[in-house]
């Protein structure tokens, strides 16, 4: 059947200023009002990130956000079922053959709620090429539905089902706990380790040692009767299945030597792959027409079609047998394919995230190092189609960073060891983090055995945003209140916070306020901000001389302005 086989082709029509003081020292400034910097909270669920999916573009962020489980499907990615926080599913997309499982065959733009599986919780999904939905339950009831002309929906009929329907036949006191779809075929794994398949069967992808297509599920055995499977894949037309003694068993379309037994013959029944003898599998993935296995050593075998290099061995020459692919020497903990695709991918103990094979069209013949953290953005930016190769999720995570850790801390007084007074308000801090952060609390507060530091040489908004900072590196606040922040900055010599001050203040310039922020520019010694209100003033000169900025500009100033600007050619007709 030449390199890959070919699949049905299928009929798709469904298809102010003060005195204030700082410590001992006296100084004057002028400072601006403001209003206090607004707290940020952190979730405990962190955010699926699943906007690398053009798809999910039609989604607002605040969707997004509420998203704990997704798969991407469709022969274009057009197609995507998610998961909420609040245990509802919602279906988006092009809906061919009826796979949104909405009870019809419409499009839709926008996402629509799938009513008929509310309050289930999915524990596995999978998908056709049709494209055809096999889902499992927490609870291990198995639903079905989309393209069904081979009968892959696994209820007795060739009809395509348009919503969900639950196949209990030869499943009724089985739980299952995995699902894996080929193009045109269904397989699922029970809890008690045993293996069921349905659909398309031309190639003896359902086990069952014939060619004719199985209508309804029926348990695969032959060499699997008294194993004991723990996990399951599908390739376009073949299947996969490892057993809890690290043997990996194979059946189905052998074409591209994709069962790994050493020939292109079809495989009808389950048989072992005998060259991977004392060496124990852990996991395995499947692509189009190659597949992956992960030992429990962390080391990966491929084998079957290479056109694209897809194996990984440096070659784009088809293996019959299982062959090492080497990364780097850190241990691989996840590997990476789906049926749809020609794409591989694996993950590193060490974080590291390496793809090959077809990748946005072009052949990758051995792993290539990515800045992906995740396998999944492969197959999200990279392969074709844009799918996902697994049911993507995300689970409650109430682990914070350092840095989130030191934000929630701020202004709290339970675990404050230090309160500033400023402008008769309390801000809560911590003695040994200012000291860590700020040059002047490490000399100002190493004899200080005080609890109370009453500051007013700057005003409240001002102070408390200063050591926010210190807690967080960012500031809060808006272009002309950031204008007292940079005084305070200048005399504490944060540099770093001089330019964050100086940027915030770029972005809020007017006509009305450029003089105020030229003169707090030459008055703090910011330069570069200094040039930057110059030029704006310049661009605006006619307007900007027309304000009651410009006619009450320190007198020294206005002759310097004047002076500049004649030399760069402002006042010339």
């Amino acid at each position: 059947m030449g390199d890959y086989c070919v699949h049905p082709t299928l009929s798709h029509e469904c298809a102010g200023q003060k005195n204030v003081y700082c410590f001992s020292e006296q100084r004057c400034c002028n400072s601006l009002r403001l209003t206090q910097p607004v707290q940020a909270t952190l979730s405990s669920l962190k955010m699926l990130d699943v906007g690398k999916w053009p798809i999910f573009s039609l989604c607002s962020e605040e969707e997004l956000q509420l998203i704990r489980q997704a798969c991407v499907f469709g022969s274009a990615g057009n197609e995507v079922l998610y998961t909420t926080v609040n245990d509802e599913i919602f279906v988006l997309g092009t809906n061919c053959c009826g796979c949104l499982g909405l009870g019809d065959v419409q499009s839709t733009i926008e996402p629509r709620r799938l009513d008929s599986l509310s309050g289930k919780k999915i524990a596995s999904l999978s998908y056709g090429s049709g494209p055809h939905i096999v889902l499992a339950t927490t609870e291990g009831e198995v639903f079905t539905w989309g393209h069904n002309a081979y009968s892959q929906l696994g209820n007795g009929t060739t009809n395509h089902g348009l919503v969900p329907c639950q196949i209990s036949t030869n499943l009724s006191n089985k739980q299952v706990i995995e699902v894996a779809c080929g193009s045109y075929h269904s397989l699922v794994l029970t809890s008690d380790g045993e293996v069921f398949a349905w659909g398309y069967n031309n190639s003896g992808q359902v086990g069952s040692g014939s060619t004719v297509n199985q209508p309804i599920p029926r348990r695969v055995t032959g060499c699997l009767q008294n194993k004991v499977v723990v996990t399951i894949a599908c390739g376009q037309m073949c299947c996969m299945a490892v057993v809890d003694t690290g043997e990996v068993y194979v059946w189905g379309y052998n074409g591209n030597g994709q069962l790994g037994l050493g020939s292109s013959g079809n495989q009808p029944t389950p048989c072992r792959v005998a060259a991977l003898q004392g060496i124990r599998v852990q996991r395995v993935a499947c692509g189009y027409a190659h597949t992956l296995v992960l030992t429990d050593e962390g080391q990966v075998y491929a084998w079957g079609a290479n056109s694209y290099g897809q194996l990984g061995t440096g070659n784009k020459s088809n293996q019959s047998y299982p062959t090492p692919v080497t990364v780097e020497k850190d241990r691989i903990i996840e590997i990476a394919a789906c049926h749809s695709t020609h794409t591989s991918a694996a993950k590193t103990q060490g974080g590291h995230v390496y793809m090959w094979g077809q990748c946005r069209g072009q052949s990758v013949i051995l792993p290539h190092l990515t800045h992906f953290s995740c396998t999944d953005d492969v197959f999200a930016c990279f392969a074709t189609p844009a799918v996902s190769w697994r049911l993507l999720s995300v689970e409650p995570d109430d682990h914070l960073t350092v840095a989130e850790s030191l934000k929630r801390e701020f202004d709290n007084p339970d675990t404050a060891d230090l309160k500033f007074l400023v402008d008769g308000k309390y801000i809560y801090a911590h003695k040994v983090l200012l000291k860590i952060r700020c040059e002047h609390f490490r000399s100002s507060l190493e004899d200080n055995e005080d609890d109370i530091v009453e500051m007013s040489e700057f005003s409240y908004p001002v102070y408390r945003a200063f050591l926010e900072y210190l807690y967080t590196d960012s500031i809060s606040l808006s272009p002309e209140e950031a204008v007292g922040l940079l005084d305070l900055a200048t005399f504490y010599r944060e540099n770093r916070l001089k330019k964050l001050c100086q940027q915030t203040i770029k972005q809020g310039i007017c006509e009305e306020n450029a003089i105020a922020l030229l003169s707090a520019a030459v008055k703090y010694e910011a330069q570069d901000l200094e040039e930057f209100c110059f030029r704006f003033c310049i661009n605006h000169l006619t307007v900007v001389t027309q304000t009651s900025g410009f006619a009450e500009m320190d007198h020294d100033l206005l002759k310097n302005f004047i002076s500049k600007a004649s030399r760069v050619g402002a006042f010339k007709n």
